[in-house]
């Protein structure tokens, strides 16, 4: 199974980034909310502002790949033995 173009499918990615912008503007809010309110945003807040929406993008991306990855391997679990 080839997973190279798997997270850009339009079903999966649709859903990543309505998590990310919905998770990123939580997480602006909270970081960022009284910058914007006082009117003090500058440059580096807008970068901030844009990796704090990437970030959520990305751990569900790159981790579901992995799993996948992982799971079409047939790898198990790593862990104690029972």
């Amino acid at each position: 199974m080839d997973f190279s173009s798997w997270p850009s499918r339009a079903r999966w990615s649709g859903w990543v980034l309505g998590f990310g912008v919905v998770v990123g503007a939580i997480l602006i809010t909270i970081n960022h909310g009284d910058a914007i309110l006082r009117g003090e945003v500058n440059s580096t807040g807008l970068w901030k502002m844009a990796l704090t929406v990437c970030v959520p993008y990305c751990v569900p991306t790159i981790s579901s790949v992995q799993a996948m990855r992982t799971f079409a391997l047939g790898v198990e679990k790593s862990g104690p033995e029972d």
